[in-house]
């Protein structure tokens, strides 16, 4: 009998997991025993990511994937499946933020605009369908969606990129709809400023989120991990539909 906590053999997809908090999540599924895909648009540091958990003994693959592109995810789907022999988990983490240029939204190309909503947001809705089949055949499946949560706060500067996410939140509330008669849950986590590999905010944002926060610190990818892997596991078997906010108590649902 498999605990509800338990991880062991579970086939896990994450995308966006060559670099940064992906490649954490990555590695927080790789040592709770968990057969991982590691999936990026940058194929060599997703292959060095699979090469590094391989050497830690987990069972890990990787594959170069564009998520906005449906024949990409497809393949991405077939090759998890093919290689563990089912897929139970997906983590919609592949996005683009670290590299926007902050501008005022009529500033913004329609083609900058249309960029970010191929990848944040019409990626998501991809790699669903792509796993969708072989998730439904097993009546089984965990899919966690990464949002933010500047969706909650609003701001300035990057329009596309909380749009984008505010996507995320309303595709994850319809999919558990249509869902959850397959037994998949999708539940969405919606970060506050996280430091991490590709990321490094300034000491003056730092200083204005942790002033901002019940728990007055710097958010780092380990306090991401623990809901990430609920949300991947049978304890949240009945939880489907949701935005977990994690970050630190500066907003509230």
């Amino acid at each position: 009998m498999i605990e509800p906590m338990s991880l062991a053999n579970r086939s896990v997809i994450v995308t966006g997991s060559g670099h940064g908090l992906g490649k954490e999540y990555a590695r927080a599924f790789a040592k709770e025993g968990s057969k991982v895909l590691v999936c990026d648009v940058d194929g060599p540091a997703a292959a060095k990511v699979a090469e590094d958990l391989s050497k830690s003994g987990a069972n890990a693959r990787s594959i170069e994937i564009d998520v906005s592109n449906e024949e990409s995810v497809r393949r991405m789907a077939r090759f998890a499946f093919d290689s563990f022999g089912r897929i139970d988990v997906l983590v919609n983490n592949a996005a683009i933020f670290a590299t926007l240029e902050r501008k005022p939204f009529f500033d913004m190309s329609s083609q900058e605009w249309d960029k970010v909503m191929s990848v944040n947001l019409k990626g998501p809705f991809l790699c669903v369908k792509a796993v969708y089949p072989f998730m439904k055949d097993q009546r089984y499946g965990k899919i966690v969606n990464i949002s933010s949560n500047t969706v909650m706060s609003g701001g300035e500067g990057r329009c596309h990129y909380m749009t984008s996410k505010a996507g995320v939140i309303g595709l994850t509330r319809a999919l558990s709809k249509e869902l959850g008669e397959y037994n998949i849950t999708v539940n969405a986590v919606a970060p506050g400023i996280t430091e991490s590999e590709r990321y490094h905010p300034s000491e003056a944002t730092l200083s204005n989120r942790r002033a901002a926060r019940s728990i007055k610190r710097n958010q780092l990818p380990g306090d991401l991990i623990g809901t990430v892997l609920f949300l991947a596991s049978s304890a949240s078997d009945f939880v489907t539909g949701q935005t977990i906010v994690v970050d630190g108590g500066q907003m509230f649902l």
